[in-house]
């Protein structure tokens, strides 16, 4: 199972991981989430809804004022006034007091501000309705389109109030024809700004209105009033929408801003509405959730905490114990806490101490029989690989085919097959034997490698190196040893070499770091491939432990047993390899002479 790969105390912190932190987040998400979609759809449609009303009550404010510029400007009274050229300012005057159409819809309708016509007639001067037009006036572009298109027009144009404050209306614009005059008149109806805010504000939401390119005519805080929109809105587009949750004022606010077509016009009219507080709300909303979410996961976590903490305690105490028992310390605590499992536990290693002690005397007498079994199987061992051949019968046959080819002519055969037959004495005179010499050893391996540079040319060099005072003569050692080390170096140390391999003896003496004897060390290397970590331990490991069904490593198993076999346990084989960099075969011997 995956969690038995840790300690328990991880493994419980896992599990309340993957039993109640995930799924409280993904079940707690889910459903933050999903409230938060339903409060943003629900403020949507309540922003799209007082959205929606606005935009009826303006667009019913601006079919009601087309149908009054209708009126006014084919009225034939006021076309009269326009086109007439008055002598006297009293007869103007009259005239207009006359008139009743244009002081009718002023008071009748409260959505009218004021109404005002523009006319360059100069016999008109300014009264009541009608205003003479100034070079200004006459500069503004609403009233140059007016004169230059027909239909009516929608233009938010400022002006001043009593307090010289800049006032902004929504306005409509109109040009008044007149016939057979050379006069001109602009008809333009103000929309009370009072009367707006009544019928549009609303506690909640906060109203902002535009025309066309113009600056905002109407907002709920006065200080947008005159300037741009806040959101950015495309003015190409013929009928514009948007909805969603925008940056007003440096704060997240829901917006929506919807295009009216002013009635019979070619206006448009945009109308943007704002929630500034929806979002707060929102944001308080999930932050309740997840102050929810989060309390369940603490809670259950300090819980999980403190049981951990003193289960592991338990654990590790009875693991304690364990642990000495290992190490042959049965020396344990008296008592162990609770009445659980792992207090039956601690009952069975009392149980198993004791019986440990009472056996402990036998097993030592049996383990001392079993060694010397082993010593004298391994010596059995060692007499068997020895006369597994006969030596003797291979070393004649040799001989009599190394003179016939000799008689033959073929001088580097005969030479082989005599390395070979020397080789081969080398080996029968030392059979059953337990010393020789280091110079004999050292003869017999120099001619092992001539035999190899016979089969492999210049693939194979070899090179041998002796400490200063080491007389090869004087030093006694047990036959064979080095032979096998060398032969193992050229199969599997420079079996990847194609040209270059190099073989190196370095014999030297190496007291130890304590006081002791000195120790003789002969070093076999190699150039070769060498080999990785986990090949290094594998060989060291297969030179210490007889495994029957191996079939490598055996020549230097059977060296290192017959060397602690003879020597002691002190005297062995040392492996030391790296990839890429060769190996080295170390033989650790006493130094006699």
């Amino acid at each position: 199972m995956f969690f038995n790969k840790f300690k328990i105390k991880r493994q419980l912190y896992q599990i309340y991981t993957v039993v109640v932190v995930v799924p409280i987040l993904l079940i707690g998400t889910f459903h933050i989430g999903y409230i938060y979609r339903l409060m943003v759809n629900f403020y949507t449609d309540l922003l799209h809804s007082d959205n929606y009303r606005v935009r009826n009550v303006l667009f019913d404010m601006t079919r009601e004022l087309y149908l009054i510029s209708k009126d006014i400007s084919f009225d034939g009274g006021v076309r009269g006034i326009l086109s007439t050229e008055f002598e006297r300012r009293q007869d103007y005057v009259s005239a207009v007091d006359d008139n009743e159409i244009l002081s009718r819809y002023a008071q009748t309708y409260a959505q009218i501000g004021k109404i005002e016509i523009y006319t360059d007639n100069p016999y008109l001067s300014d009264y009541k309705q009608f205003v003479r037009v100034d070079e200004a006036t006459a500069e503004k572009l609403w009233y140059s389109q007016a004169l230059e298109k027909s239909g009516i027009y929608w233009r938010a144009i400022p002006w001043k109030d009593g307090y010289r404050d800049a006032v902004w209306d929504l306005c409509l614009v109109k040009g008044i024809p007149l016939v057979n005059t050379p006069y001109h008149a602009v008809l333009v109806i103000h929309i009370d700004s009072n009367y707006l805010q009544i019928w549009t504000d609303s506690t909640e939401y906060e109203s902002v209105m535009s025309v066309d390119r113009e600056p905002v005519f109407y907002a709920t805080d006065a200080k947008r009033r005159g300037v741009a929109m806040p959101i950015n809105v495309d003015y190409d587009e013929s009928y514009f929408s948007y909805s969603g949750i925008e940056k007003v004022d440096g704060q997240p606010c829901f917006t929506e801003i919807v295009t009216l077509h002013a009635y019979r016009s070619r206006s448009r009219i945009y109308l943007c509405s704002l929630d500034k507080k929806a979002y707060k709300n929102i944001q308080a909303i999930m932050r309740s959730g997840v102050l929810i979410m989060l309390t369940a996961l603490v809670i259950p976590g300090i819980l999980i905490h403190i049981f951990t903490k003193y289960f592991t305690g338990r654990v590790m105490l009875l693991r304690q114990e364990m642990h000495k028992v290992s190490n042959q310390d049965y020396e344990l605590i008296p008592a162990f806490r609770g009445k659980d499992e792992l207090s039956e536990a601690f009952g069975d290693l009392k149980v198993m101490v004791e019986n440990i002690k009472k056996q402990e005397a036998r097993a030592f007498e049996a383990q001392i029989k079993e060694q010397e079994l082993l010593i004298r199987q391994q010596e059995m061992e060692f007499k068997m690989l020895a006369s597994q051949i006969n030596p003797h019968f291979l070393y004649n046959t040799l001989e009599t085919i190394r003179m016939r080819a000799f008689s033959e002519g073929d001088k580097e055969v005969a030479q082989a097959i005599k390395l070979l037959g020397k080789s081969m004495r080398y080996v029968l005179e030392n059979t059953g034997t337990s010393v020789t010499t280091l110079a004999e050893e050292l003869h017999h391996v120099d001619e092992y490698i001539e035999i190899q540079q016979l089969r492999f040319g210049e693939r194979i060099g070899y090179e041998r190196q002796i400490e200063e005072g080491i007389v090869p003569e004087e030093y006694h050692m047990l036959p064979l040893l080095l032979q096998p080390v060398v032969e193992n170096a050229i199969i599997h140390g420079l079996d990847e070499t194609e040209s270059g391999g190099l073989v190196k003896i370095s014999i030297y003496r190496r007291r130890p770091d304590i006081e002791g004897e000195e120790f003789l060390i002969i070093d076999v290397e190699d150039n070769g491939c060498g080999m990785t970590e986990e090949a290094l331990s594998r060989l060291r490991r297969d030179i210490e432990i007889r495994d029957m069904s191996r079939s490598k490593s055996i020549g230097l198993y059977n060296i290192n047993q017959r060397m602690k076999l003879h020597y002691g346990e002190g005297y062995r084989v040392h492996v030391y390899a790296e990839p890429g960099k060769g190996t080295r075969v170390r033989l650790v011997l006493p130094t006699e002479k």
